[in-house]
């Protein structure tokens, strides 16, 4: 028996074709996963205080400046938000649908999670990294089993 084969002789590896592809959502799951994160903290400080400022970003994301002012670059070279001279950013109306596409799977993910017994703290921390990767295919079933679950 080799590696990565059953008793019956069977090997656990997925095509090459499916796992290529399995790679490639992953990959592109990471690309989308910063700028979703930055709409959705834009939208929420815009909602809270009016307005989300450049260094409201760095605070709460924990990152540089420069940082924070290179993903602004491109998220305004993507379409998603509007940069103002010594003012805020707010998002542009793509921007707003991200962000609001972002915040509802997140919803339906730390949910789920907390129907299956997760404490309330630890599912809105999980949520955070599942919501960029889980499929509209698994979105559909956890929203069922919520359903259910009343």
């Amino acid at each position: 028996m080799n590696a990565g084969e059953d008793a019956a002789g069977r090997s656990d590896l997925i095509a090459p074709r499916d796992h290529a592809r399995g790679f490639r959502a992953t990959r592109a799951a990471h690309r989308n996963e910063l700028a979703e994160d930055y709409v959705e903290l834009i939208a929420d400080l815009s909602e809270d205080g009016g307005e989300a400022r450049q260094m409201d970003l760095v605070e709460r994301l924990g990152v540089a400046q420069p940082t924070v002012a290179k993903m602004l670059k491109r998220l305004a070279a993507e379409g998603l938000v509007e940069r103002r001279p010594y003012r805020g950013v707010s998002l542009t109306r793509a921007g707003r649908e991200m962000a609001e596409r972002g915040r509802e799977r997140h919803r339906t993910v730390e949910a789920f999670l907390c129907v299956l017994g997760v404490s309330p703290a630890t599912a809105r921390r999980d949520a955070e990294g599942i919501e960029h990767h889980v499929s509209e295919e698994t979105l559909a079933a956890f929203r069922r089993v919520l359903a259910e679950s009343g």
